[in-house]
This record gives structure tokens, C-alpha cells and sequence, in this order.
């Protein structure tokens, strides 16, 4: 008997698609495909206005808008990125301005020892959350998370966290949030989005 190849019904016998090496080609080829995709000029244009109306660099929008396929419709912005670290402090006023020159909804998600409901009020935020603690399981932060957007009526891949910490990126990950930009470089004007 020949030994032939166990190729079905309507396979053209083109290149195996078997191993790491051509799903690592595929991987490449559609990510250029998705970054090298030419956008007409007035939605490119319509992005960029977008994007300064959020306070975001076109970079960082762009590519959260290409990796959710959604607007970003609210901030989830962090005590610790906001620079409040003690009880009964506040953001310093550059950062307030920016807050409010935001047309993103902003919220808030208070660090253990900062009163939620202070905070959130200060900054004029639509809500106000305790964010899980360190060491919190990756299930607790997620089922609380998750509960906290159900209570808001958001979307997770249409609200952006700004964090400064580890733990506040795990949140965001856990949360199916849609990126995350350190404080540091939201206040400072140089975002990009991990």
C-alpha cells in the first residue's frame, strides 16, 4: 500500500499550518495588516479630535480603539495616580485641571486608608470605589470589579484605568478594562497606553 498524506475533502495540499512557526508568521502578518490598515483621512482626523478631547495622545487612542473596537467612554483614575496617598489630602490643582478638561467620565477607585466617597466628591467623579486590596485574589478582584461596572452601567473595554501600581494593573486586567496609562505620564501629557 502508498503511504499518502491523510488530506480531506477540498484541502489544496498548500503548506502545513502546523507548528509555532507559521502561527507566529500569521500573528505578524495580521498585526501589520491591523497597523498598517489605512484609515480615510477625516476618521483619522475625527480620532485625533477625539483623543485630545479625552487627554490623550492619537498614539494611545488609536491603539486602545484597535485592540477594544470601542470609545473610550470613562476613566477609572487611581488615588495613587492622582497623588493622594494619606486621608483628607488632595490632587494637586494641575491635576484637577486635568481632570476636568477630560471629556471622559471620570471615577474614582481609592487605595486601603482613602475614604471612597470623599475623594470621589472632590474630584467631581461619578463614582467612587474601594479598589480590592493587595493580595486579593485574582477571582475576589474581578468579581468586584466586574460588579462595580455592572452598577455603573460600563463597559470594561470602554473605561481606561489610570494607575500607578502593579496591583492597579493586575486590576485592570482582572476588570477586562480597556488599558492602562501610569498617572505620571496622564498628568504629564505623555501617554501610552500597556
Amino acid at each position: 500500500m502508498q503511504d499518502r498524506p491523510a488530506f480531506g475533502i477540498g484541502h489544496n495540499r498548500g503548506p502545513a499550518t502546523q507548528g509555532a512557526g507559521f502561527r507566529a508568521h500569521c500573528w505578524r502578518v495580521a498585526r501589520a495588516e491591523l497597523l498598517g490598515a489605512r484609515l480615510p483621512v477625516e476618521v483619522v482626523r475625527q480620532q485625533v479630535r477625539r483623543a485630545q478631547a479625552l487627554g490623550l495622545d492619537y498614539r494611545t487612542y488609536a491603539g486602545v480603539r484597535a485592540t477594544t473596537g470601542r470609545d473610550l467612554i470613562a476613566f477609572l483614575y487611581s488615588s495613587n495616580a492622582l497623588g493622594v496617598f494619606r486621608e483628607g489630602a488632595l490632587p494637586a490643582p494641575g491635576r484637577l485641571a486635568r481632570l476636568a478638561a477630560s471629556r471622559a467620565a471620570p471615577h474614582l477607585g481609592a487605595a486601603p486608608g482613602i475614604d471612597p466617597a470623599a475623594l470621589g466628591a472632590a474630584i467631581a467623579a461619578r463614582s467612587s470605589l474601594a479598589l480590592p486590596p493587595f493580595g486579593a485574589s485574582w477571582g475576589a478582584m474581578r468579581s468586584a470589579m466586574k460588579d462595580w461596572l455592572r452598577g455603573q452601567g460600563l463597559p470594561g473595554d470602554g473605561v481606561l484605568m489610570i494607575g500607578e501600581t502593579d496591583h492597579e494593573r493586575e486590576i485592570m486586567a482582572a476588570a477586562g478594562l480597556a488599558g492602562f496609562v501610569s498617572g505620571h505620564s496622564f498628568f504629564n501629557g505623555q501617554t501610552h497606553a500597556v
